[in-house]
């Protein structure tokens, strides 16, 4: 395996791939790996040549009250990690070449940013869109790789990989989680033993939901209501950010259940930490 620092040596790098027609899986991360980026990266590897993982905590997606510098890190187990799986190339940049003095670019894509949470973080979108536009440029890979976890996110990704033409196949891979049903993250490193616990409301709530839509008589309003509800009983919910019913094509918040697929998605205070969840229900 073979760590590169300098993203001119990475596009050089992925050059060398391409010129050899290897195709590449590339799996961007911010580290802390779980199973649930694991489990992309196993993808990746069961499906390219060559597969480059990158870490790198970016500074533009964090607002100025946001955890940025608390943000967990633990690099040497991450590398263990990826070497373990039989990865080709690890990607981990410093803030400084990524964003060199001077740098004034940002990718915004529309109304899919401020919607969920680009309503509480202001912002976040712009970031995540410009570094992943930044990484993919430098990877250049056949596939990249993203947790449905972090739906909306998959959902700008997509629109902006498609708007700008960029020569690459977005893969969205399944949320993984814990045998209660908390879907994997990094900051479930901050809850506490009892947050812990009162985190599966999350997918608890969720499941009920789902289970009511399946029965085709129930309203979105109805739904939406049973789901705030439901998530108001576990008194460590200190704030719900949202907790709805959407398009998982535009993110729109739904009025009337008239489509094949509903998004269920969840963004909470628990404590100190705020968590987000989804689910898809196939409804056709």
């Amino acid at each position: 395996m073979e760590i590169i620092r300098i993203p001119r040596i990475m596009q050089n790098t992925s050059r060398k791939y391409l010129q050899k027609g290897q195709s590449i899986g590339f799996v961007p991360t911010m580290g802390a790996l779980h199973e649930g980026h694991l489990s992309l990266i196993r993808r990746a590897r069961a499906e390219n040549d060559i597969v480059v993982v990158s870490i790198f905590v970016n500074p533009k997606q964090f607002g100025p009250a946001e955890d940025f510098t608390a943000y967990p890190r633990d690099t040497d187990n991450d590398i263990a990690k990826v070497r373990e799986l039989g990865i080709d190339t690890l990607f981990i940049p410093e803030a400084s070449l990524m964003y060199p003095e001077g740098f004034a670019t940002g990718i915004s894509v529309g109304m899919l940013s401020g919607r969920l949470c680009g309503l509480f973080r202001a912002g976040h979108f712009m970031g995540v869109a410009t570094v992943v536009t930044k990484l993919l440029n430098l990877v250049s890979p056949t596939r990249s790789y993203f947790g449905q976890k972090d739906f909306q996110q998959t959902v700008v990704i997509s629109r902006m990989v498609k708007d700008l033409n960029m020569n690459v196949e977005i893969v969205v891979c399944p949320t993984v989680r814990e045998i209660d049903g908390l879907a994997m993250s990094s900051r479930n490193r901050y809850l506490t033993l009892e947050e812990r616990t009162g985190a599966t409301v999350l997918y608890r709530t969720m499941t009920l939901v789902s289970a009511a839509l399946h029965t085709g008589t129930a309203v979105a309003a109805g739904l939406k209501e049973m789901l705030q509800s439901e998530l108001k009983r576990e008194p460590l919910i200190t704030a719900i950010d949202y907790a709805s019913l959407y398009s998982p094509e535009t993110l729109e918040e739904l009025q009337e259940l008239d489509g094949k697929e509903v998004l269920i998605a969840i963004a909470v205070r628990l404590g100190r930490t705020r968590l987000i969840d989804n689910l898809l229900v196939n409804l056709s």
